[in-house]
């Protein structure tokens, strides 16, 4: 087999994961005692907790707080091994993996590559609008923030202010509502202080959302619940409102009307990514890969999708199931199982419920038979979040930081940091 990775030559079969996320990190240290050898590969070098992004976007953790290195979580097993690399291509014939520093061989590959975010094909909206998927763009996401505003303080011209001081958000998901309660709540007590020359009443929040409800994905009264929380903190919520276009710092609604924009977050949905070499017939709604019951890709014998890549039908998710984390866990956990035994078990979610926080006490929860609001959800997503940290000393640092900001209404790490780049006389 294949040794330009110099890996062990032990005699083991070869797993090899593409993906260091929930899903792909979960069944790596599954699998740490196996009969397998086990090879991780991620174009970065640790793991990142997605829904935490929109923190480190408005100041509210550090980035280290919220990405773990791969290969600490991998000190004590002799049997894992990371590779930090980029996929380039897969080729199923050869039973092997090409990537940006070499071509290793698997006997079972895994594809754990998470999602993409989705603009439905509307290239000004990709290269006008900030996205906020990786731990990168987070931060790029605060500089936008930062800047705008230190923009601001420098003109005198009204508009120009109101233009650079406003964020509209597009997607009334999770990430979009979360985002937009977190910059609400920076309006209303943070900000001010910071530039007291500015009139924040020009500051505008939109939140758009081509739906006719916000959190599609929980109750109801979640949904109404946290369009409440949203409208109390300030933001305006645009339901039925579609995003057609966005150019030369102007949104185009779909109903023709036009709101000058400097800041355009957009959160609209998300999208697989495609490998090359797999074929096209095993791709999907969305870009994800098809997969049966035991989250083996179709048309392959030895290729499995897990987490938010892959697409799977059953009686209870018909069409398919929810990209959350939990899905992706649950379905690490179980192909651990299954590549260990020879009584196969079918995947079947465990539902655990869903919430969303919006601001200071303000959140909803759904779980199992029951669903509230208030201060008490918004301690349950605190406890949740907070223990699905990977890293003691992140939870601890995150802790820290979530107790000064309600102590104080404040956080110290509104800081600017741009790429550097080096002068050359």
């Amino acid at each position: 087999m294949n040794n330009n990775y110099n890996l062990p030559r032990n005699g083991k079969e070869r797993i090899v994961i593409i993906g260091g996320g929930f899903a792909g990190l979960k069944l790596s240290r599954l699998l740490a005692d196996s009969k397998y050898q086990v090879l991780l590969l991620d174009k970065r070098n640790f793991h990142q907790f997605q829904p935490l992004f929109y923190q480190v976007a408005t100041s509210g953790i550090e980035p280290s707080s919220i990405s773990f290195p791969i290969r600490k979580v991998f000190q004590k097993y002799k049997n894992l091994h990371f590779r930090n690399t980029e996929v380039l291509e897969i080729v199923p014939s050869e039973n092997k993996v090409i990537t940006s520093t070499g071509d290793i061989n698997y006997n079972y590959l895994v594809i754990a590559t998470g999602v993409d975010t989705n603009y439905f094909g509307n290239k000004n909206i990709e290269e006008n609008s900030l996205s906020m998927k990786s731990t990168a763009e987070a931060i790029n996401l605060r500089n936008n923030i930062l800047e705008s505003y230190e923009k601001a303080i420098l003109t005198e011209n009204a508009n120009e202010q109101e233009t650079l001081l406003s964020f509209s958000v597009v997607g009334g998901g999770p990430t979009g509502v979360e985002l937009s309660g977190a910059i609400a709540e920076l309006k209303n007590h943070v900000l001010p202080k910071d530039y007291p020359e500015l009139d924040f009443t020009k500051m505008k929040i939109r939140l758009y959302e081509a739906g006719n409800r916000l959190l599609n994905g929980m109750s109801d009264k979640s949904g109404k619940n946290a369009q409440q929380f949203l409208e109390k903190l300030g933001v305006e919520v645009h339901l039925n409102t579609m995003i057609h276009d966005f150019k030369d710092n102007i949104i185009y609604l779909a109903n023709g009307e036009r709101i000058p924009c400097k800041n355009l977050i957009w959160s609209a949905g998300v999208s697989g990514r495609q490998l090359n070499g797999i074929s096209a017939e095993a791709y999907t709604y969305g870009k994800r890969l098809q997969v049966d019951r035991y989250n083996k890709v179709c048309t392959y014998n030895n290729i499995f999708a897990i987490g938010d890549t892959c697409y799977m039908e059953t009686t209870s998710y018909p069409k398919g199931h929810p990209q959350v984390a939990q899905v992706a866990i649950q379905q690490g956990k179980l192909l651990a199982r299954n590549l260990t035994n020879t009584d196969w078990k079918p995947f079947e979610y465990k539902d655990k419920g869903s919430m969303a926080t919006i601001g200071r006490n303000m959140a909803v929860c759904d779980l199992p038979g029951v669903k509230f609001s208030g201060r008490f959800a918004w301690l349950m997503w605190l406890f949740v979040h907070l223990m699905a940290i990977v890293g003691v000393k992140n939870r601890i640092f995150i802790f820290i930081n979530w107790a000064q900001s309600y102590f104080t209404r404040d956080q110290n790490l509104r800081i600017l940091i741009r790429p550097f780049r080096k002068v050359v006389a």
